[in-house]
């Protein structure tokens, strides 16, 4: 009777779960850390519905839900809540660098909708075990806190995860929806295969050379018992799809319900296509997308093509009324500009060079301005604050005329070559003058040098008026009178060993000075040049400076490089971040093909930080990432450092907030600036919002060609141009 008893008070107790667990063990695919560890990869296949298949893709699964269980709250009720984008960005950053994924849109969305079938199960898991009985009824009792679990789950959110299960409007959804799961009309029988893996299975078996099976095959044949046979209402379904499809179009069938649907007699739902599985969408399937409302991403693109077009027409025809007003000022002004001899410029003829100043200040073209009294052009005087001038040479095909000329219709400068157009006078340039001054300067630096070399050139500017490049100006004179005038000839720059590793000679050919004065996007050349411009002039004997920073060489590490040569990139960056024996910043100007970024690394603190003036994510450039990463790894243990266990896969990346450029050229120039102020700060950190002393939302153009002026100010000093 004892006995009887005991067990009958034994018999609403809760079940002891402290010694009985579930026999496998915590999934945390510890073989893919590893391989990750050693820059291993895997490779994973798509089929024609962009679903995942392949030998990986169990392995790929399978690790998505270890990510999930790290990175996310099990209290996070809501998977589209904005607060977990941060976490849903680690996890796909993770996946990245094991799995060899294309770095899409539409590949994001399929592996985070996934994750988020994980989370969903993980909760599930967790409710069931811990939360019921083997009823499935929620049990009265605290449950225990899951030890098992306690490296993804705090002892915290434990408590507020059960406070949000045991809420009774959770308990009447948990309700309804296992009532609808429980007794399915047509059940799924082919566990954890998937309908993906399925197809592929089927496709291999039959040697078939389809690409895909319509959904209402894989729903036959996912419903299809371990001993082959067919249940006669499965089969009656399919029949009926059979005779559907025949009579109706893949249009129909897109545009209203498939016939899968209509067999069943069941509604269609949005963004997927019964009998496919995960992944699979109308877009996909029938390659041809829904029709439906656009979205706001869509509106302001469309919006912004139409301000586009609005601002270019506004640009046409404030250029014909200027067209007028220039006619209507000649006709006022007549009596006025009957004498037009400058005393700035000399009587007569004389060679020139003509600038722009809008959208850039540049050199746009060469001729002879033509400075005599009671000068016309085509028989009309010329307006107040202009010469008369005859073009020879055009130097940019798509500039602009300062006035149209009225009379031919012309509005471009290379179709006033050998005419006579009115150009402004501050925008012309003599060219006994300009190299008058180019030589005094050149004379200057050379015949004797600065007191202390380290200090930075100073940048000449007029005390009125507007911004003057005469460095420029006088390299581009020294260019034209040299044999770099002719096309192939090049100089040679010495890299010293200090500055990258190792000593080798850098080529600068006439394309890259040109690329300056036009100021246009920068080649490796003159990027490393400014290097050894900064190394020259702040780093060379300051010990304190020379010792914190350290520079890498982008003409062996880019993205070439990386994608046919990692092992060599690897190996460089590794040996360059093994000399150094204190705390370094290494500053690399990584160009991802047609984009100039800064990277400043510090791989004693394996802290990164990112500097993109086009405001992208380190994301967007996975090789170079996963090599920085690797590099920092191998160093760390060629160095012998222990990590601790939370920290050893973990790298710190910073995006810094730097100001942003506002076209497509400017980046080159940002790396140079961005350089420059991170030396002349002398601190090894970089504050998240960059330096309050250089803070700013976008460069100037004046800020940019003061760097320009210094480049072209140290070809002079360094006679790298000598006629």
């Amino acid at each position: 009777m004892a006995s009887d008893q005991e067990n009958s008070q034994d018999a609403n107790a809760p079940d002891d779960t402290s010694e009985k667990e579930i026999t496998r063990g915590i999934t945390i695919m510890k073989s893919i850390i590893r391989d990750r560890d050693k820059a291993v990869t895997y490779n994973v296949n798509w089929n024609a519905d962009n679903q995942l298949i392949g030998s990986n893709a169990a392995k790929l699964a399978s690790y998505i839900g270890t990510l999930v269980r790290m990175h996310i709250l099990i209290t996070a009720t809501r998977w589209s809540n904005k607060e977990l984008g941060s976490a849903k960005d680690k996890i796909w950053t993770e996946i990245l660098r094991s799995f060899n994924i294309e770095d899409t849109t539409i590949r994001k969305k399929y592996i985070l909708q996934l994750a988020g079938k994980r989370h969903r199960g993980w909760r599930t898991f967790l409710t069931n075990k811990y939360l019921k009985d083997k009823e499935k009824k929620f049990v009265e009792y605290d449950p225990e806190y899951p030890v098992k679990y306690a490296i993804f789950i705090t002892e915290e959110e434990w408590v507020a995860f059960v406070a949000q299960r045991r809420d009774e409007n959770f308990k009447k959804v948990s309700a309804t929806n296992r009532e609808r799961a429980s007794n399915p009309t047509y059940a799924y029988k082919k566990g954890r295969l998937g309908y993906a893996r399925l197809e592929e299975k089927i496709l291999d078996e039959t040697k078939s050379d389809a690409t895909s099976l319509p959904p209402h095959v894989l729903w036959k044949e996912a419903r299809v018992g371990k001993d082959g046979t067919v249940r006669d209402d499965v089969q009656h379904i399919y029949d009926e799809c059979e005779t559907l499809s025949q009579s109706i179009s893949t249009a129909e069938d897109q545009e209203n319900r498939s016939v899968l649907s209509r067999a069943l007699n069941v509604p269609e739902y949005p963004g997927r296509v019964r009998g496919k599985g995960h992944g699979c969408t109308p877009t996909s399937l029938y390659k041809n997308p829904r029709r439906r409302n656009p979205s706001n991403q869509e509106v302001m693109e469309t919006l912004q093509a139409l301000q586009a077009q609005v601002l270019q027409l506004q640009k046409d025809n404030e250029r014909y009324r200027c067209m007028e007003k220039c006619s209507s000022q000649l006709k006022e002004t007549s009596e006025k500009a009957s004498i037009n001899c400058q005393n700035k410029f000399p009587e007569g003829i004389s060679s020139c060079q003509l600038y722009l100043s809008s959208p850039t200040y540049r050199l746009v073209g060469k001729g002879k301005v033509h400075n005599t009294s009671g000068d016309l052009l085509h028989h009309r005087p010329l307006p107040d604050g202009h010469l008369k001038v005859s073009v020879d040479v055009v130097l940019d095909k798509d500039a602009l005329l300062p006035i149209p000329d009225i009379v031919s219709e012309t509005t471009l400068l290379r179709d006033a070559i050998g005419s006579f157009v009115a150009w402004p006078l501050d925008l012309i340039f003599i060219d006994d003058e300009v190299f008058a001054q180019g030589s005094q300067q050149l004379s200057q630096k050379i015949g004797s040098r600065q007191k202390n070399k380290r200090d930075l050139p100073v940048t000449y500017l007029p005390k009125k008026g507007a911004f003057v490049p005469r460095y420029q100006i006088s390299l581009e004179t020294l260019v034209d009178s040299s044999d770099m005038a002719t096309a192939g000839v090049i100089r040679l720059l010495d890299m010293e060993e200090d500055i990258f590793g190792y000593s080798c000679t850098e080529t600068i050919g006439k394309e890259d000075l040109e690329h300056i004065f036009r100021h246009q996007e920068l080649g490796v050349g003159v990027i490393h040049t400014y290097i050894r411009f900064l190394y020259d002039n702040f780093m060379r004997g300051n010990d304190q400076l020379s010792n914190r920073f350290r520079f890498v060489s982008s003409s062996l590490v880019n993205k070439a490089l990386i994608c046919r040569e990692p092992d060599s990139c690897r190996e460089y960056l590794v040996k360059r971040f093994m000399a150094s024996s204190t705390n370094n910043l290494y500053l690399w100007p990584y160009n991802s093909g047609c984009h100039w970024l800064l990277l400043a690394i510090d791989p004693l603190k394996e802290v990164v930080y990112f500097l993109n003036s086009i405001d992208g994510e380190w994301t967007n450039y996975p090789d170079m990432k996963q090599l920085v990463d690797t590099s920092i790894k191998v160093f760390r243990s060629q160095r012998q450092a222990r990590v601790p266990r939370t920290k050893s896969s973990n790298i710190t990346w910073i995006k810094v907030q730097c100001p942003l450029q506002r076209n497509g050229i400017d980046c080159g120039y940002f790396v140079m600036r961005f350089m420059r102020e991170i030396i002349n700060m002398n601190q090894i950190e970089i504050p998240i919002t960059y330096f309050d002393e250089y803070k700013c939302a976008h460069y100037t153009r004046l800020q940019l060609e003061q760097i320009k002026e210094e480049l072209c100010q140290y070809f002079i000093e360094k006679r790298l141009i000598s006629i």
